[in-house]
C-alpha cells in the first residue's frame, strides 16, 4: 500500500543520508520507521501505483524519473530499496559496480509512433506513418539518448537508413528526459508526433493515439528490476520484486498493457 502517494526523483537524494545510516539492510523484513522506497522508470507509473496499493508487506513510497537519472542517483549515494528500469542495461551496469543485487527481467513494452488523439490522420497534413516524419514542417519529440525510450527510438531510426534517419532528426523540436515529457508535449499540442511505449498511450486516457511500427524496426524493450545493495528493507524489497514476476505486480503490469519479458 502507498502511505503518502507517488513521489518524484529528487526524493531519493533527500533520503540518501538517512539510507546510509541503515546500510546494513533489514533481513528480517520489518518495516521500521521508513517506507519501502521504490525508484522506477516513468513509464511504470500507472502499473506500479496500482501494485503499490495492493502490496501488503510494507508501505510503498514511489519515485519516478528517467531510468538513467535514477541510476545516477544511486551512484551518487541515494539508496532506494528497489530500482526498476525500462531496460536491462542500466541495472546490469549497477550490478557490475556492486550497487544492486542480481537484476531480473520482469516485463516488456512495445515502442510506437504516437500522435495526439485529435490529430488529423486522413488529410495531407496528418502523421500516419514514419514516412510522414520526414516532411518539412512536421515537429517531433523524442527521448534523450541516455534514457531507454531515447535509445530505443534511435535504434528504430538507425534501421531506417542514414537518409531517412537524418530527415527525421532534422524535425525533432524537443528532446525529453523521460516519457512523461514526451507525452506532455504531445497532449499539449506542442509537437505533431513522438515515440513512446504502447503503455503510455493506454495511460493517457484517450488523449494519445498509437501508430504501430513495422515489426522489423521494433527494438526489444525489456525491463529489469533489482534490490539495491544496502536496502534498509531487503526482505520487503525482495517480496516486491517477487510480486512483479508472479503475483499482484505481474497482474498490474498486464492490466496496464505490459507484455511478458519472454
Amino acid at each position: 500500500m502507498i502511505r503518502r502517494g507517488a513521489g518524484t526523483a529528487p526524493l531519493l537524494l533527500a533520503v540518501a543520508a538517512l539510507a546510509f545510516g541503515g546500510c546494513g539492510g533489514d533481513d528480517d523484513g520489518g518495516s521500521g520507521d521508513r517506507d519501502l522506497l521504490v525508484s522506477a522508470a516513468t513509464s511504470l507509473k500507472s502499473a506500479f501505483t496500482v501494485y503499490a496499493e495492493r502490496f501488503d508487506a510494507a508501505n510503498v513510497q514511489l519515485s519516478f524519473a528517467g531510468s538513467d537519472e535514477l541510476a545516477a542517483q544511486i551512484r551518487q549515494g541515494a539508496r532506494p530499496d528497489v530500482y526498476a528500469a525500462a531496460n536491462t542495461k542500466l541495472p546490469g551496469a549497477l550490478l557490475a559496480e556492486g550497487l544492486v543485487e542480481r537484476p531480473r527481467a520482469f516485463t516488456a513494452n512495445t515502442l510506437v509512433l504516437v500522435v495526439p488523439a485529435g490529430a488529423r490522420g486522413d488529410g495531407g497534413d496528418g502523421v500516419r506513418s514514419l514516412d510522414d516524419l520526414t516532411r518539412e514542417g512536421v515537429t517531433i519529440a523524442i527521448g534523450a539518448g541516455s534514457v531507454p525510450i531515447g535509445a530505443y527510438t534511435r535504434t528504430v531510426l538507425d534501421r531506417l537508413g542514414a537518409a531517412r534517419r537524418a530527415a527525421i532528426l532534422a524535425n525533432v523540436r524537443s528532446t525529453e528526459p523521460d516519457v512523461g515529457g514526451i507525452a506532455a508535449k504531445l497532449t499539449q499540442g506542442a509537437v505533431d508526433a513522438g515515440f513512446l511505449y504502447a503503455t503510455d498511450v493506454v495511460a493517457s486516457g484517450g488523449r494519445l493515439r498509437a501508430i504501430e511500427l513495422p515489426a522489423r524496426l521494433r527494438p526489444r524493450a525489456a525491463y529489469a528490476v533489482a534490490v539495491v545493495k544496502g536496502a534498509e528493507h531487503r526482505a520487503a524489497a525482495r517480496a516486491f520484486v517477487a510480486g512483479l514476476l508472479d503475483g499482484a505486480g505481474e497482474r498490474a503490469l498486464r492490466e496496464a498493457g505490459f507484455r511478458s519479458p519472454r
